[in-house]
């Protein structure tokens, strides 16, 4: 199975961007988020970053692409 970049619906907090990163690299949603934040409010990077990862990441609703829609 290919490995897709996607917000997670699942473990979400305000648009599910850090915890699809967190998926897609195999960690914790939490450091993920702690080192935005970081970079958010200490930094000043990292806002911008995360609106367009937002606008630009499709979301993850649990359904596999592969898989046949039978009615």
């Amino acid at each position: 199975m290919q490995k897709r970049l996607m917000r997670d619906m699942k473990d979400v907090k305000i648009a599910g961007v850090c915890s699809g990163i967190a998926k897609y690299f195999e960690v914790d949603p939490t450091l993920v988020r702690v080192i935005w934040g970081i970079l958010a409010f200490a930094y000043g990077f990292g806002i911008i970053p995360y609106l367009i990862c937002w606008w630009v990441m499709p979301i993850d609703d649990g359904r596999d692409d592969d898989q046949e829609i039978i009615f």
